[in-house]
């Protein structure tokens, strides 16, 4: 087995530990195959009652997906390695949501990103004080994936929109406000309720130990987000932003200024689109794969990576710096793939 990750059986519980504390246990591609092929063996297993999930160290749960290799294939022209790494995690992601099972996720520090897709679409999402989740995929010239615009388009009000184009942090209470999470346990109690888990195989364990967690802020900004975010279009938003007064609304907007103006088009696109009665984590997911599948050729991706990982810089020269996103360019973004469109 990989050193990236320890999977096994102990108990009643199927369990997958994330081991790269000191890259913030960002997923590679082979470690979402491993954990792949694991569920799927496990979903016949009687022995196992359900899945937990956790990571080593106290700095993060999951930060992400390893993106090196994304970039390193796609300066080269090589765009097929990272579709193929985005439908392979999609896959996973979908399987977590729907599994028959349930599955609990212990997340601490920082989940973003691809940890969402790990940790956030089980039966049993569990923080503590340390958690701080997030989707900051915009800052990196994409758009929120792994089946988190799904959360997103269910979020209260318009809350949606400002996480996915701020990439704004979630404390514990925020999380569960914003239905990234369920339940929040002080983490003190984490290694008793892992050995609960594992020995009964009954995730009735964690409401047991459940407790209040530390007031967040969204629940009392909700009003000023909704009446901030909820234009059609990027250029709405901005308007909006420029046009209020308030301390918060300046903050957004240098935030938001940080992002690809692409990338945040795009996400308030794919929020609006997938808002409605029949949302289910496929058709996220699909809409999500229109974009990534381009992200590398068409999109600000790979200079995105150039400007925070490989460079450092932290001045990326995105498309459209001036903020002015035509409704082509999006639509562009978001075609349906034909024949390349995501299949589970």
């Amino acid at each position: 087995m990989s050193d990236d990750i320890n999977i096994r059986i102990e108990g009643r519980a199927g369990r997958i530990t994330l081991t790269r504390p000191k890259a913030l246990n960002a997923m590679t591609y082979e470690m979402c195959t491993a954990i792949e092929a694991a569920i799927d063996a496990w979903a016949q297993d009687d022995r196992v009652a359900l899945v937990l999930f956790d990571a080593e160290g106290d700095k993060a749960f999951c930060a992400g997906g390893d993106i090196a290799e994304l970039y390193a294939t796609g300066t080269k022209g090589d765009f097929t390695y990272g579709q193929t790494f985005w439908r392979d995690e999609y896959r996973l992601n979908a399987k977590l949501f729907e599994y028959a099972k349930p599955v609990v996720s212990l997340m601490q520090g920082f989940t973003m990103g691809g940890g969402v897709g790990l940790g956030c679409h089980g039966s049993h999402r569990v923080v503590g004080e340390s958690s701080q989740i997030a989707m900051p995929e915009c800052g990196i010239g994409l758009v929120p994936d792994v089946g988190g615009t799904l959360m997103l388009a269910l979020a209260p009000g318009r809350l949606g929109e400002y996480l996915g184009t701020t990439g704004a942090r979630m404390g514990p209470a925020d999380a569960i406000y914003a239905g990234f999470a369920d339940t929040y346990v002080p983490q003190d109690q984490w290694a008793q309720l892992t050995a609960e888990l594992v020995e009964t195989g009954d995730p009735d364990a964690i409401a047991k130990r459940a407790a209040d967690a530390p007031e967040g802020v969204l629940k009392a900004r909700q009003v000023e987000i909704d009446a901030l975010f909820d234009g059609e279009t990027l250029t709405d938003t901005l308007n909006q932003l420029r046009a209020s007064g308030s301390d918060f609304a300046a903050s957004a907007l240098k935030t938001l200024g940080r992002a690809s103006p692409l990338s945040a088009a795009c996400t308030i696109e794919i929020v609006h689109r997938l808002r409605t009665a029949s949302l289910t984590i496929r058709k996220a997911l699909e809409m999500e794969y229109r974009f990534t599948h381009r992200a590398m050729e068409h999109g600000d991706f790979l200079e995105g990576i150039r400007a925070q990982i490989i460079d450092k810089d932290r001045n990326p020269q995105w498309q459209y710096a001036d903020m002015s996103v035509p409704a082509t360019a999006v639509s562009r973004m978001l075609l349906p793939l034909g024949e390349d469109a995501l299949t589970f």
